[in-house]
């Protein structure tokens, strides 16, 4: 030991011994001062001892009390009034209300001395109450750091929160440790050479934590998902925003307002879909079929093709398109008597240019992104015409009523072409057969 730590060393114990005689000094003159009085003896070493206990309470009530309402109102004007925001969060989290309770224990451990008896026991009551009062601020430090970090735009894409659940166990598994050596008088060091042997019940107990930590460091690595997000995932019934990314557990509140938890580990070892791709896009699609009937599907008549004219969309495309075949037929001495010899104009490509046509000028429409309108395979519901395009917002209302409007027109002008849109036969139709047989 070099002449630093004995120094060291000294000066504690001359502060305790200090205390100690201080402390004594102060019993001796409350039992003098009694027996001045005439009390009994046996009574005076009892009401010294009360009238002590008193003493030491009062002190402890002043201190708190100049602590909360002087100090911690200095310090509270400080924060508010500064420029900065940050420090506001410490006063939200009680950083500083909390560290408070530290002053009381400090004067109880310091005129333990005076009472020789329980001198050992108060001691220890004080360092315990020390050392949860430290775990309580310093868990509140933690949860204003994460609140802090929380304003910052990288809390987005890499969250903390995990970690901070993380230190918190190991802070507060240390602390008991500490506590219980300190209840059964021996070295923490000697009950963590023990937790070696427990490494198996610890890992049980602790499983979900450690997945969780590992699951939490792979999503932040790789930046799989964020708060914000748009996530689905069935098997666990979640559709929705996650709201909250812990050691534990990732929270999703779905769009009925539900929550779902979903344990992180799950977000690695199973399959999820995240809609961020769509939302920094910044278009969403549109992938949707309106089935034709096809008995309604049929070749442009000379009227049908005179009425596509005066359609504002259209009568570009017509008159170039029935050039084009003109032309075409011409060069290869096609004989049109016959409607299926060479090229014609029908009625469904004539749609489908006007679909698409109508989408390239819909103010809804990205024009940057993909946009198609296909043939799919008939089927027996009819030929599927699809739409494959993509609005340029994101916002669920406001796609669903583009989505809406865009299918509310094209239903309402298929007939203006020629064609069926195809539905299964209702009540309504077989009644209307009845009617048309009895006439």
């Amino acid at each position: 030991m070099d002449y630093g730590e004995k120094q060291l060393l000294y000066n504690i114990d001359k502060v305790t011994r200090d205390d100690d005689k201080q402390g004594g000094k102060m019993m001796e003159l409350i039992h003098k001062q009694l027996l001045g009085y005439g009390f009994d003896p046996v009574l005076t070493d009892y009401l010294s001892v009360i009238i002590m206990i008193l003493f030491i309470g009062i002190i402890c009530i002043i201190a708190n009390f100049i602590t909360k309402k002087l100090v911690l109102r200095v310090i509270t004007h400080i924060i508010t009034n500064n420029k900065y925001t940050w420090d506001n969060v410490l006063l939200e989290r009680k950083v500083f209300h909390r560290l408070s309770h530290i002053v009381p224990a400090i004067i109880i451990y310091f005129f333990a001395p005076t009472f020789p008896n329980y001198q050992h026991l108060i001691e220890k009551a004080s360092i315990i109450y020390l050392i949860i009062a430290g775990l309580m601020v310093f868990n509140s430090f933690l949860k204003a750091f994460n609140d802090i970090y929380l304003t910052f735009d990288i809390s987005k894409t890499k969250p903390i929160k995990g970690y901070i659940q993380v230190a918190q166990i190991i802070f507060i598994t240390l602390g008991a440790i500490v506590v219980i050596a300190i209840l059964m008088g021996e070295s923490p060091f000697i009950l963590l050479s023990g937790i070696g042997a427990l490494s198996a019940v610890l890992l049980l107990v602790f499983k979900d934590s450690l997945l969780g930590l590992v699951a939490g460091i792979q999503l932040a690595a790789n930046d799989m998902v964020r708060v914000g997000d748009w996530i689905e995932m069935p098997k666990y019934e979640a559709d929705g925003d996650i709201i909250d990314i812990s050691l534990n557990t990732v929270k999703v509140q779905n769009f009925d307002k539900t929550i779902t938890m979903i344990p992180s580990y799950a977000l690695i070892s199973d399959s999820f879909k995240n809609w961020r791709g769509m939302q920094s896009a910044g278009g969403r699609r549109i992938k949707r079929s309106i089935f034709m009937d096809t008995n309604s599907i049929k070749f442009c008549s000379e009227e049908m093709i005179e009425k596509f004219k005066t359609i504002h969309y259209l009568s570009d495309y017509i008159t170039t398109k029935e050039s084009e075949i003109a032309e075409y037929n011409a060069m290869n001495g096609i004989d049109r008597q016959t409607r299926v010899n060479g090229r014609a104009l029908t009625n469904i490509g004539v749609f489908r240019m006007y679909i698409n046509q109508y989408l390239q000028h819909h103010p809804g429409i990205s024009k940057e992104m993909t946009l198609l309108v296909r043939q799919l395979a008939p089927t027996e519901n009819g030929m599927p015409l699809e739409i494959y395009a993509f609005t340029n917002n994101t916002s669920w209302d406001i796609y669903e009523t583009i989505q809406s409007d865009i299918f509310d027109h094209l239903f309402a002008v298929a007939p203006e072409f020629g064609l069926h849109i195809f539905q299964n036969p209702s009540g309504n139709d077989f009644k209307n057969m009845i009617e048309v047989n009895r006439g």
